[in-house]
C-alpha cells in the first residue's frame, strides 16, 4: 500500500500511518480518510499482518475493527478486510524492530484483542470427509494398453493368448484382459479414531429388522386370525386342542367340547360334562377324522361320532383324569394322573387291553410314531419312555428306551414325520430345554437351550423344521430350522403361555391355544405357489407312471 504523499517504507513497499487517522474518526462515531489519499495494493500479502502489528495496539476497540472492512475503499482487493480480521500469530523477536524515522512499538499481541480470542476458540480441528484417490495409483500403462486393444483387436490363437496370459500375472499380478481400464490399486485409508462422517449419519439408513430382504420363505409375523377361547383351563399338563383331516378343529373349554371349521367358519357344540365338577382335560382325533376320543377329569374316556353329534362309547378304566390322547389305527392310548397309561382296542367290548406303568407322576405327554412301531411318553417325574407297539417275550410292556436328562416335565412330545426313529421333546419351567432323540440307539442328537417353559412341539411336513410353543416371558412360538436346530424366526402374540398347538391337514398353518383365551392361526409354513404347482405336477406324473407300470 502506497499514500500519495510522503509516509513510512516498509519491506519495500509504502505504508501510510492509517491508525491514528481512524483513531480519531472512531471517536466521532465513524472513519474518516485524508482527502487525496490514494491507495494501490503493492504490498504484498505475508507482510500485512506485521505492518498491522506495529501500528494497532491491543486495546483497538472492537468497534473500529468491525467498520474497517466498510471504509477502505473498494480498491484494495477483499482479501485484505479478512486478513485484517483473522488472529494474528507473535511476531519474532528479529521483526519488531519498526522503519527508519517512525515511533517504536510495543511487542506485538499474540491476538488481536477480544474479536481475536473469539475466533480463536471458534476454530475446530478440520477431519477428512472424503477420499480423494491420488493419480499415481492410476495404472495409466494398462489402461492405455486396453484403449489400444479395443480400438485395434488382433487376432490370437488360444494357445499364444494362454501364454499371454501366463505372462502378464506374472509381470503385473493380475490378469490384464480382466483390469478394468481405470481402476486404483490401493484403498482408501481408514479413518481416524471416534471420526464419524455427518454426511452418512444424515443420509445413511439402518436396516430394521423384519423390514428387509430376507433369504428363504417369507414368514408372516402376525397371525391370520383370532378366535375368542373362553374359559380355557390353565393348566400345562391338560392337551386341549386337536386339528383334524377334515379340516375340523377340536378345543376344549372347561366342561365344554367346540368344533370350529377352517374353511367355512362354522362353530359347532359338540358335547357337555354332564356334571359341573367334572371338566374336560384332553381331545384327539382318530378314524380319518370321524370319530373324536374325549378324556374327561373324572377318568373317562368318551367317543364322539362327529357326523351324527352322537356319543358312541364310554371307555372306563382309568381313576383319575386323562390328561393326554393318542391314536394308532383302532388302538388309542391314555395317559392319566396316576401314572399309568393304558391301550383301548375299540373294536371289542372288552377295550382294555394293556397297561403300561412306567411313570411315578402324572402323564402328560403322549404320541404314537408315525409307523406306529413306538409309543413315546413323557411325564411330571421328568421321565421319557418309549414303549414298542408289542408285547415282550414275557407277555408284558416294557419301555425300550428311558430318557432321564430333563429336569422338567415333559408334555412336548413330537415325532419327525421323515424319520419316524427321532423324536422331539421339551422339558417344563424347571428345565427349559428341547431334545432330539434317536430312539431306536437311545442316543441324544441335539439339545437346545429354549430359555423358557416348553409347552408344545409340532413337526413342519412341507419344510424340514419343527415349531414349539413355550411360556413366559415372551409367550411365543419360535421356528426351528432342522437338523441344525437355529432359530428362523419367533411368532409373538400371545399375552399368556401357549397350552397347546395342532397342525392343519394341509401343513400350512398352525394354531395355538393359550391362556390369554385366545386361539390363534398362523400361516407359518405355507408353500411358495410355484413350487406348490412343481410339486403338483411331479405327484401327476408319478402317478401315471404307477398306473402305467401296474398295466
Amino acid at each position: 500500500m502506497r499514500p500519495h504523499g510522503g509516509g513510512t517504507e516498509l519491506g519495500g513497499a509504502l505504508f501510510s500511518p492509517l491508525i491514528p487517522t481512524l483513531l480519531q474518526g472512531s471517536s466521532r462515531g465513524g472513519l474518516e480518510f485524508p482527502k487525496g489519499l490514494m491507495l494501490e495494493a503493492t504490498l504484498p500479502l505475508e507482510a500485512i499482518p506485521e505492518a498491522i502489528l506495529e501500528a494497532i495496539p491491543e486495546a483497538i476497540p472492537e468497534a473500529i475493527l468491525e467498520a474497517i472492512p466498510e471504509a477502505i475503499p473498494k480498491a484494495i482487493p477483499a482479501v485484505i478486510p479478512a486478513v485484517l480480521l483473522q488472529p494474528l500469530p507473535a511476531i519474532p523477536e528479529a521483526r519488531q524492530s519498526s522503519a527508519p524515522g517512525s515511533a517504536p512499538s510495543a511487542a506485538a499481541p499474540a491476538r488481536c484483542g477480544k474479536r481475536g480470542s473469539k475466533m480463536q476458540r471458534s476454530q475446530t480441528t478440520a477431519r477428512p470427509d472424503r477420499y480423494i484417490p491420488s493419480r499415481r495409483a492410476l495404472r495409466m500403462e494398462v489402461a492405455k494398453f486396453l484403449l489400444s486393444q479395443e480400438q485395434d483387436p488382433a487376432l490370437v490363437s488360444p494357445t499364444k493368448k494362454a501364454r499371454q496370459k501366463a505372462w502378464a500375472v506374472r509381470l503385473n499380478g493380475f490378469d490384464v484382459e480382466e483390469a478394468k481400464i481405470l481402476s486404483l490399486s490401493g484403498k482408501a485409508p481408514s479413518p481416524a479414531a471416534g471420526f464419524q462422517n455427518n454426511v452418512t449419519a444424515l443420509c445413511g439408513h439402518e436396516v430394521m429388522p423384519g423390514c428387509g430382504r430376507r433369504k428363504g420363505r417369507y414368514i408372516p409375523c402376525a397371525p391370520e386370525g383370532v378366535l375368542d377361547a373362553p374359559d380355557i383351563r390353565d393348566d400345562y399338563y391338560l392337551n386341549l386342542l386337536d386339528w383334524s383331516s377334515q379340516n375340523l378343529l377340536a378345543l376344549a373349554l372347561d366342561t365344554t367340547v367346540y368344533l370350529w371349521h377352517h374353511v367355512s367358519g362354522e362353530i359347532i357344540n359338540l358335547m357337555e360334562t354332564e356334571h359341573v365338577a367334572d371338566y374336560v382335560s384332553s381331545v384327539s382325533w382318530g378314524n380319518g377324522g370321524s370319530c373324536l376320543a374325549v378324556g374327561l377329569s373324572n377318568g373317562e374316556v368318551q367317543l364322539w361320532d362327529v357326523e351324527r353329534r352322537k356319543r358312541v362309547r364310554t371307555l372306563s378304566s382309568h381313576v383319575s383324569r386323562v390328561g393326554c390322547l393318542s391314536w394308532n389305527s383302532y388302538i388309542l392310548s391314555s395317559g392319566a394322573r396316576s401314572g399309568c397309561i393304558q391301550h383301548h382296542d375299540v373294536r371289542v367290548a372288552q377295550h382294555q387291553v394293556a397297561t403300561l406303568a412306567g411313570h411315578t407322576r402324572e402323564v402328560c405327554g403322549l404320541k404314537w410314531s408315525p409307523n406306529g412301531r413306538f409309543l413315546a411318553s413323557g411325564g411330571d417325574d421328568h421321565v421319557v419312555n418309549i414303549w414298542p407297539s408289542s408285547q415282550g417275550g414275557r407277555g408284558g410292556f416294557a419301555p425300550a428306551q428311558s430318557f432321564r436328562q430333563h429336569q422338567g416335565a415333559v408334555k412336548a412330545v413330537a415325532w419327525c414325520p421323515w424319520q419316524p426313529s427321532v423324536l422331539a421333546t421339551g422339558g417344563g419351567g424347571g428345565d427349559k430345554r428341547i431334545r432330539l432323540w434317536n430312539v431306536s440307539s437311545g442316543t441324544c442328537l441335539g439339545n437346545i437351550d429354549a430359555r423358557s417353559q416348553v409347552c408344545s412341539i409340532v413337526w413342519s411336513t412341507t419344510y424340514k423344521e419343527l415349531i414349539s410353543g413355550h411360556g413366559s416371558a415372551k409367550n411365543q412360538l419360535v421356528i426351528w430350522k432342522y437338523p441344525a436346530m437355529s432359530k428362523v424366526t419367533e411368532l409373538q402374540g400371545h399375552t399368556a403361555r401357549v397350552l397347546s398347538m395342532a397342525l392343519s391337514p394341509d401343513g400350512e398353518t398352525v394354531a395355538s391355544a393359550a391362556a390369554d383365551e385366545t386361539l390363534r392361526l398362523w400361516r407359518c409354513f405355507a408353500v411358495d405357489p410355484i413350487r406348490k404347482k412343481e410339486r403338483e405336477k411331479a405327484d401327476i406324473v408319478q402317478s401315471s407312471f404307477i398306473r402305467q407300470a401296474i398295466r
